[in-house]
């Protein structure tokens, strides 16, 4: 019986058929770099089991990343190994009490986990030791390495009796990072799930807005949305509701500014939010005026990322640098921003500056998959990180491959403090107009962030949301019929 993860009829059905083949790529890599002569059994060490602080309290759980890649187990406390030779995987499983039916549900037999999760063989953690000591494995490759874009290094492996065995923790880690960098068409069609519902809940969210809200009332109609309609129920990041001068702050939503002001007509409103379905993510962001219709000075700012957006699109292939790709999109930035009068002066020497740092700290995108900023941007093989203001900031240097998923997400934002950084800078500041810049001052940013894969000639575009300023308007104005209520008078509480 073919294990299938699934939240109701209306949802996709995900077959364990995408783990098992993952288990075969990872097993022929290691197979080239491995000597033939060796028993190699990878070893991996799933999420575990966590509290809240010192309480009772479950947070929801989520798999390691790395963990459900390969297994796809939805549960903590769960081991698995692969033969390198053979292929063969086994799954170790926790034994749990006789009171976990009382109070957690059905105990798991292990052929239920076996045909679940499409493993060959299905242990308890307990008999760990000498189940692996049977294999006889001359080698156990654990998983050790530096996430590149959180700098955190990966929980070793770890079990009673492992320091009996003779451990690698060098191998695996490239090998494996490599091996997500490039989806399957398996991984693929999830991805692609994650982004239809996450694309409906932004035009239902965009359609339901109104002046007067809270930021986090937004983020509350797409957390509904997502899970109501397509059973994530889990968010691939904090969602960032920005409006007006939030929407420059670029990580906003955090716990220290949670999606807290009220939005107010004239201002725009940057929505950076996307579901994960089945640990896959989505990562979009969509802005828009809160009154349903752009002012002019909106237009221009808008026009301006939409049209580095697309110029990107338009030139993504194999072989294309992504640093290149970021740089097309500073120069069309700056493009519009001459035209209109912030920045003066040549282009090619705003370049040099990197003035387009200035409007655009962060990196034109990053690699998304099982992670919101997934793994395999810097790796031993792969480009080293650039050292110039922007560059800096992109999550990897490497030059596109089909199969490859990325956010493609150019943004500009006014931001107070680097605004006055380039200002007092004697070079950069001559190509700024300063008046018109103030005119900007609280005018907050625009983002617009989508997501590809890229083919073998081109790419294809995952996220379906309205982007021009027209489609953008009509959009608003159906949902303007909508009879929306949300709650705008204080709840008093009555003490007897």
């Amino acid at each position: 019986m073919e294990g299938i993860f699934t939240r109701g009829i209306h949802t996709l059905a995900v077959s364990n058929k995408l783990h098992q083949l993952n288990r075969s790529r990872l097993v022929e890599k290691l197979r080239q770099v491995t000597s033939s002569k060796e028993k190699s059994v990878v070893i991996l060490q799933g999420g575990k089991y966590e509290t809240r602080h010192c309480t009772d309290h479950e947070p929801i759980f989520r798999q390691e990343s790395y963990f459900h890649w390969t297994f796809g187990v939805e549960e903590p406390d769960y081991y698995g190994a692969i033969e390198v030779d053979s292929g063969k995987s086994h799954l170790f499983a926790p034994r749990l009490p006789e009171s976990y039916a009382v109070w957690m549900g059905k105990l798991k037999t292990p052929e239920d986990l076996k045909a679940r999760y499409g493993v060959d063989q299905v242990h308890y953690v307990d008999t760990i030791k000498q189940v692996l000591a049977n294999l006889k494995p001359d080698c156990l490759l654990i998983l050790h390495g530096t996430n590149s874009d959180s700098g955190k290094t990966c929980t070793k492996t770890s079990f009673d009796g492992l320091n009996e065995f003779n451990i690698n923790d060098k191998i695996l880690h490239p090998i494996i990072s490599e091996c997500r960098v490039f989806k399957t068409p398996l991984e693929l069609e999830v991805m692609r799930y994650a982004n239809k519902i996450s694309s409906e809940a932004h035009k239902d969210v965009m359609k339901k807005v109104r002046s007067g809200m809270k930021e986090y009332q937004l983020e509350s109609l797409f957390r509904h949305y997502c899970h109501y309609n397509g059973g994530a129920r889990l968010l691939s990041y904090t969602c960032i509701c920005g409006s007006g001068i939030n929407s420059s702050v670029l990580h906003y939503g955090h716990a220290g500014a949670p999606n807290d002001r009220t939005l107010k007509n004239g201002e725009l409103c940057l929505n950076d939010m996307g579901c994960e379905y089945y640990c896959y993510g989505a990562d979009i962001t969509c802005t828009f005026p809160i009154s349903g219709v752009f002012t002019e000075n909106q237009k221009i700012i808008y026009n301006a990322v939409l049209a580095s957006s697309r110029s990107v699109m338009d030139n993504v292939k194999p072989g294309v640098s992504w640093v290149d790709m970021h740089l097309l999109a500073d120069r069309v930035h700056l493009e519009h921003l001459l035209k209109a009068g912030l920045v003066k002066g040549n282009i090619d020497e705003m370049m040099e500056q990197r003035l387009g740092a200035v409007f655009m700290p962060h990196g034109l995108g990053h690699f998304l998959g099982i992670d919101t900023h997934d793994v395999g941007g810097y790796l031993e093989h792969t480009p080293e990180r650039r050292s110039e203001e922007g560059l800096k900031s992109l999550r990897t240097a490497r030059k596109l491959e089909a199969g490859m998923v990325l956010t493609i997400e150019p943004g500009i934002y006014f931001i107070g403090v680097l605004l006055d950084k380039a200002l007092s800078d004697p070079i950069k500041s001559k190509f700024l107009n300063a008046d018109k810049i103030d005119q900007f001052r609280n005018f907050g940013g625009v983002r617009i962030e989508d997501n590809i894969v890229v083919t073998e000639t081109g790419m294809e575009l995952l996220t379906n949301v309205p982007r021009t300023i027209e489609d953008i308007e009509a959009l608003m104005a159906e949902g303007k019929n909508l009879d929306i209520k949300f709650p705008q008078q204080k709840i008093s509480v009555n003490s007897n």
